[in-house]
């Protein structure tokens, strides 16, 4: 175990499939408490265990790529649409498993995920109630839902991090302190960055303020 825990997950499962013994070392759960991924690829691999030792979490991933899933979808072309299409569930369903095989997790980092949602990150505060640390970077979808979400299911969070969340809000960033003031709250940019906006919402706005430039 020692010798493994120096190794990365693909250096682990190549050594596992040398012998029987060293695949019982690979299988052990202890070897698991820690697992860091770089894109959503690498969540569909078999070179890992997903169990009740995992204690922390980090998915980030760092690629011009994630400019394509922070684009509204309503303004996607269809190159855009079926790069997306390829892995639009693959964290959330990843972070669903989690939620039932992890429920001793403390920590969850996530970064440039896209298309990770509100209800997710419920679902995991609530199957996940020692978690204590949560960091949300650059995830357009990530709403003022999840900082509400905090309020009432985070009892055991105690940092908080939405940096470059764009549909965060300042008023959802001031009742999570007026809430949960022991939480360590930290949000670069998110509530100064411009939130999405349907369409439709768009030219009611545009049309209103044109009305105010008239008065």
């Amino acid at each position: 175990l020692h010798l493994f825990s120096f190794l990365d997950k693909n250096s682990r499962r190549s050594l596992a499939k040398t012998c029987h013994k060293l695949l019982e070392v690979f299988q052990d759960p202890i070897l698991w408490s820690l697992l860091n991924f770089h894109s959503p690829a690498e969540l569909k691999k078999d070179n890992f265990l997903l169990g009740p030792a995992l204690k922390y979490l980090s998915i980030c991933w760092y690629s011009e790529r994630v400019k394509v899933c922070n684009i509204e979808d309503w303004m996607k072309n269809n190159f855009q649409k079926d790069f997306c299409n390829r892995h639009e569930n693959t964290v959330n369903d990843f972070l669903l498993e989690v939620c039932n095989r992890c429920p001793n997790l403390l920590s969850l980092t996530l970064s440039g995920c896209g298309h990770v949602t509100d209800d997710c990150i419920l679902l995991l505060l609530k199957n996940c109630p020692n978690l204590k640390t949560l960091k949300l970077e650059n995830c357009v979808r990530i709403t003022d839902q999840t900082l509400e979400a905090v309020t009432l299911c985070g009892g055991s969070l105690q940092t908080l991090h939405v940096d470059f969340c764009r549909n965060i809000t300042q008023s959802g960033l001031e009742r999570v302190r007026e809430k949960c003031p022991s939480i360590m709250l930290r949000a670069e940019r998110s509530a100064n960055m411009i939130p999405d906006s349907k369409p439709e919402k768009r030219s009611m706005l545009e049309k209103a303020s044109r009305k105010l430039v008239q008065l």
